[in-house]
Parts: structure tokens; C-alpha cells; sequence
């Protein structure tokens, strides 16, 4: 056996060896959300699965279905269908066909616990309530995965798919999207108060009511990032196929200069960081929020400048 002194230097020669290795794998993108400024890009373009953070759009599609439709998401109760039998994995909360729960319990669920069967039970209430509307003959999570792609379309996110709302992988659909995309997606989720004010609680109490009458879990956010000084969301994912994966949102205080005619004037800042698939994504996010803030302090102080606004600023529009 190996003495634990000549242990420690091997497995610091092995993580050193690996690290160019790990960083290959990984994509990775991280921007400044108002001014669309690009700070750190690898492999940011690269298809491939999303894992969990296919729930930011369920839940933007989710927020947005409500305010267009003057719902209010802690009152609006809905019902878990039938179909979550086929879903499989976790059930946290031991959902079963026919229990009642409101809007808004299920989107603390699905998007601080990554409960896959709220965010099934979310896209059928939002697709029957399209589907009755539309006056259509769909399958109502179908129809609600159609409103998840029409919103990353509309945001320009041109290489992402999804095919269900919860992201796990599935025989015979094929999802995915790349670091960038997911960046454009969280910028205009955490646009939306009732997401980002879901997305930076740390855990939240639930209720769910069955046949034998209410229940409550305590859903604790799976970001552990959360709580940590700025940090505002957004969500982690991991399959097996997809690794580990967070979209991290931090903010700074705005920055108030004074104008050449005298006047002041505030800035705001904040970073988006996307990781996806590194085997120790919350430290990544962390190295990146910090190499972010490097690149973007300077840049801002030079007076934003900028060359090849095509490769250097992402637009994020707010599409109807």
C-alpha cells in the first residue's frame, strides 16, 4: 500500500494532468446580462443535453402562460395527471394521479428540487388550458413542449431542442442545446419576477393535497450556490449523458458614475455563468464568476468597447 504522503502528491499530479482534460469536455459560457457583453466562452456553441435546465423554460413558459392569462400562481390549483407514471426517477414528494397542488408549489418543486413530476404536471395543466383555447385535439404536454421551443426560437436560441419538460433523456427524442442558448434562456427567465424570485430561495415549504388531505414537504434548493453573497439562481441539471450541470445568475450593485454634463448615472451589472457537464460544476461556476467580473470591469471602464458586436454581444429580445 501506499503511504498517505506519498499519496497526496500523486493525486495532485492526477487532478493537475486532468484538469486540461476535464476543461475539453466541459462548455462553458458567461455574459453580463444587460449589456449582452460575452466575458468567457468555450465550446459554448457545442450541442448537446441540458439535463435539469430544460425546467428554466417549463418554468418561463409556465410564468408567462399566467400572466397573459391574469392566473395567479398561488392560487391557481392543478392536478397531477395520469401520465406521470411514465415519467420515472425521484418523487420527492410522492405525487400520485389525482393529488391537488398550486402553480406555485409545483414551480418551487420543480425548480428548486428539479422535481420531474411537477414540471410534468405543470406542462399538462398549461397544455390543456392552450389546447382548450386553441380549440385543438393535442396531447396537452406535447403542446406545451411546442410553446418551450416557440420561446427558444424567439430568443434566438438556435440550437437548442426541446422534446419534454423535464429534460430527462428519452429512447427515440432527441433534446439539446448548447451553453449559450442556456445563457440566453436565463437572462430572459430572470427577467420575470416570479421566476427569479422561485429561483434564489433556498428551500420552501409545500403543500400537497391528496385523498387523505394535505401534506407538506420542505423542497430545498439543489444550487448550492445559493445564499452566497449576489447570487441571484438559476437551476442545476445532471443525467448521465448531459453530467453535471448549473446556470448561475449573480448580481452586483449598480455602478453610478458621474456624466460629462454632470449629471449621474447607474449602471447596472449582473452575470449570467452556464456550466455544463464538469464534474465539480459549483467551484467552476465560482472560477468563472470571478474570471467574469475580471474581463467585464475593465471592459466597462475602457467605455464598453466593441469591435465585432456579433461575436461580442448577445441580444436577448422579450418575444411576444
Amino acid at each position: 500500500m501506499i503511504p498517505l504522503s506519498h499519496r497526496l502528491p500523486l493525486v495532485a499530479f492526477l487532478l493537475a494532468f486532468l484538469a486540461p482534460l476535464i476543461r475539453a469536455q466541459e462548455s462553458v459560457m458567461v455574459m453580463e446580462a444587460f449589456s449582452g457583453k460575452v466575458l468567457v466562452a468555450s465550446n459554448a456553441s457545442e450541442k448537446r443535453p441540458v439535463a435539469s435546465l430544460t425546467k428554466i423554460a417549463t418554468g418561463v413558459v409556465a410564468v408567462d402562460w399566467a400572466t397573459a392569462t391574469g392566473n395567479d400562481i398561488a392560487q391557481l390549483q392543478i392536478t397531477v395527471p395520469q401520465t406521470i407514471t411514465l415519467v420515472g426517477g425521484p418523487n420527492p414528494m410522492n405525487l400520485q394521479p389525482g393529488d391537488r397542488i398550486s402553480m406555485r408549489d409545483a414551480l418551487y418543486s420543480a425548480l428548486l428540487g428539479s422535481d420531474n413530476l411537477a414540471a410534468l404536471t405543470i406542462a399538462d395543466h398549461v397544455g390543456r388550458e392552450l389546447v382548450t383555447r386553441r380549440g385543438k385535439n393535442a396531447d396537452p404536454v406535447a403542446e406545451f413542449v411546442g410553446e418551450m421551443n416557440r420561446l427558444a426560437k424567439g430568443l434566438g436560441m438556435s440550437r437548442t431542442r426541446f422534446a419534454n419538460p423535464h429534460g430527462l433523456e428519452r429512447p427515440g427524442t432527441k433534446a439539446f442545446s448548447t451553453a449559450a442558448d442556456v445563457a440566453r434562456l436565463s437572462v430572459y427567465a430572470m427577467r420575470r419576477n416570479a421566476f427569479s424570485f422561485i429561483v434564489r430561495q433556498p428551500q420552501r415549504q409545500i403543500t400537497v393535497s391528496g385523498p387523505a388531505g394535505s401534506r407538506s414537504y420542505n423542497i430545498r434548493n439543489t444550487n448550492e450556490l445559493i445564499g452566497e453573497p449576489g447570487i441571484l439562481g438559476v437551476k442545476t441539471g445532471t443525467t448521465t449523458a448531459a453530467g453535471p450541470c448549473v446556470s448561475v445568475c449573480m448580481e452586483r450593485q449598480p455602478l453610478v458614475r458621474t456624466k460629462p454634463d454632470g449629471t449621474k448615472g447607474a449602471t447596472p451589472r449582473r452575470l449570467v455563468v452556464v456550466v455544463l457537464n464538469h464534474p465539480d460544476r459549483f467551484n467552476r461556476a465560482r472560477q468563472l464568476i470571478q474570471q467574469g467580473w475580471s474581463i467585464y470591469d475593465p471592459w466597462l471602464d475602457a467605455g464598453a468597447p466593441v469591435q465585432n458586436k456579433e461575436r461580442e454581444i448577445i441580444t436577448v429580445p422579450n418575444p411576444s
